[in-house]
């Protein structure tokens, strides 16, 4: 009786489907949702314990752990409702709604793959860089909007030619229609097309200081269509991509090191082994400092105030402040040693600044005034030294001649 119930049971029909081909449907869907869904918690904390661990497996070992761990559960459960339905029969249209699903859902997670992969691919340049590369991270926004673009629209069209969809006319509209949208948004592209070139070009990055026409500030944030970058007074400059790449900028972010290079122009009156002596004292006090490397000191020219020296000299770090206070070092230096060879420096003034205490009785002002021989203001002056140190003469023709003039 009991066999004959079974029996019964078992053929009964339910929807145009025996009981029997229902318990099988419901055990595939059961089964495939629970392998699945535990193969991917599985996978999931195999991963995690890579990654607490640091242990670097290999790339396609990573990349087939990755994308399992970032499957849905909207695809899994796809998955399990296409084995059970494939112990079914369904009406023609619940059939192909199905169908069409699936394709659908397979087709996001396809995209969902392919943009782990890109993402995948940017953690391991980061990693073999040996951390975050600020070039790489700058451009990270312009590089996943790229990928998205075209990984998004390769899955679109083929879901639709799968699913029967004709899209060979509808690449010639899209086609048709991107040259006229080109036409309009043209600016809007061209920044586009400028950020890819920045990210693929990399000539400056997230934290470098820029000066870009005339504009000085550090990059805050590279973006598709615009840079943003925040000045020395506290605003936020906003460029275009397109402007940025136009323009001639100078990336001090990069610099490795600077070179200071300055001028010293002493008076004509220095004797000539203080004038030789003065190189090797620059060099030895540029030397004693650290984060140095001296270049050169050379007298290249004697010009109308004095003979001048050029020194160049390098600060091995590129940090401005380090610079700075290196230079005021130096500069302090040069002027106790230049107090204590007895050297003046050269002024814009008539008289010359000395660095040294002068004697006691020296010549006055008006005996080291430049002027031509004959003139009246020489003469004059040599009136006044004359009178002022005790030893005045009678004038002279010349003189007498020189006021009468």
């Amino acid at each position: 009786m009991l066999h004959s119930f079974w029996e019964a049971t078992w053929g009964a029909t339910l929807l145009r489907n025996t009981v029997g081909n229902w318990i099988f449907a419901g055990a595939a869907f059961l089964i495939t949702l629970t392998v699945l869904l535990l193969l991917r918690g599985l996978v999931a904390a195999r991963r995690r314990r890579w990654a607490e661990t640091r242990r670097e497996q290999p790339v396609a070992i990573e990349l087939a752990a990755l994308l399992a761990a970032r499957t849905s559960r909207l695809f899994i459960w796809a998955v399990a409702i296409d084995f059970a339905c494939a112990q079914l029969w369904l009406p023609p249209r619940i059939a192909r709604a199905i169908e069409i699903a699936m394709i659908f859902i397979f087709w996001l997670q396809m995209g969902l793959w392919g943009m782990s992969a890109v993402r995948y691919a940017v953690e391991r340049r980061q990693r073999r860089s040996g951390g975050p590369d600020p070039a790489l991270s700058g451009s990270i926004e312009i590089i996943l909007f790229v990928a998205g673009v075209v990984v998004w629209t390769t899955v679109f069209l083929v879901a639709l030619d799968n699913v029967g969809v004709a899209i060979r006319p509808l690449l010639a509209g899209l086609g048709i229609g991107g040259i006229a949208v080109a036409l309009a948004v043209q600016a809007v592209l061209g920044d586009l097309l400028a950020s890819m070139s920045i990210a693929l070009d990399k000539p400056f990055a997230v934290g470098d200081a820029l000066v870009i026409d005339g504009f000085n500030g550090t990059v805050e944030h590279i973006g598709v269509k615009s840079t943003r970058l925040r000045s020395v007074s506290g605003e936020q400059i906003v460029m275009s991509n397109a402007d940025v790449l136009k323009s001639r900028l100078r990336n001090y972010g990069r610099l490795r090191e600077r070179r200071s290079a300055f001028e010293l122009t002493v008076t004509y009156d220095t004797a000539p082994e203080v004038l030789r002596a003065i190189p090797d004292a620059v060099r030895r006090i540029i030397e004693s400092q650290p984060n140095t490397r001296f270049d050169r000191c050379h007298l290249m020219t004697c010009g109308e105030k004095g003979p001048t020296y050029e020194i160049v000299y390098f600060v091995t770090l590129p940090d401005f402040k380090v610079y700075a206070d290196l230079q005021q070092t130096v500069n302090i230096a040069i002027l106790e040693r230049f107090r204590a060879l007895g050297v003046q420096f050269a002024t814009p003034v008539l008289a010359p600044t000395p660095t040294y205490d002068k004697p006691a009785g020296t010549v006055p002002f008006a005996a080291n005034v430049p002027a031509a021989v004959g003139s009246p203001i020489a003469a004059a002056a040599s009136a006044t030294v004359a009178i002022a140190t005790g030893t005045a003469a009678a004038p002279t023709a010349a003189a007498v001649g020189a006021r009468r003039s």
